[in-house]
């Protein structure tokens, strides 16, 4: 079932919304995710579906937050034509929502590439807390 307009409007904040679902941009250094250095995984601000492992994570001095991979099958590529140059933006792939874009410019990294991700785009969810993480329970 695809989520309309007004059922995101209702979900999100609207500085969320602005970013997820107009393909909006945070202001840099601003995100409340830059500075995080907790253990755990970065998830979709719109439907929770895991994006990054917070291992990924490193300090690229761009802003935001940077991740050098993502998690298998979680985010989609498109190319955008907005502002001066082509970039690529990554896109949620359970839900479509705008994450930010890539580039390879991290030579530094294991991947060569730079996840430039709006934090307001992401929630945490710290290992051993949260429902992200929880392991099943024997009875």
């Amino acid at each position: 079932m695809e989520i309309n307009a007004s059922d995101w409007k209702n979900k999100l904040s609207p500085e969320q919304f602005h970013v997820l679902r107009e393909r909006g941009t945070e202001k840099p250094f601003t995100g409340k995710l830059l500075q995080n250095k907790k253990t755990g995984v970065y998830v979709c601000g719109a439907c929770g579906n895991v994006i990054f492992d917070s291992k990924t994570k490193f300090d690229s001095g761009c802003g935001w937050p940077s991740f050098y991979d993502a998690k298998k099958d979680s985010v989609k590529f498109k190319k955008d034509f907005r502002g001066m140059m082509i970039r690529k933006e990554v896109v949620c792939a359970k839900c479509g929502s705008h994450l930010g874009h890539v580039f390879k410019d991290a030579p530094q990294t294991p991947t060569g590439n730079r996840y430039c991700i709006n934090s307001i785009a992401l929630n945490f969810k710290e290992n051993g807390k949260g429902k992200t993480n929880d392991k099943k329970r024997k009875n």
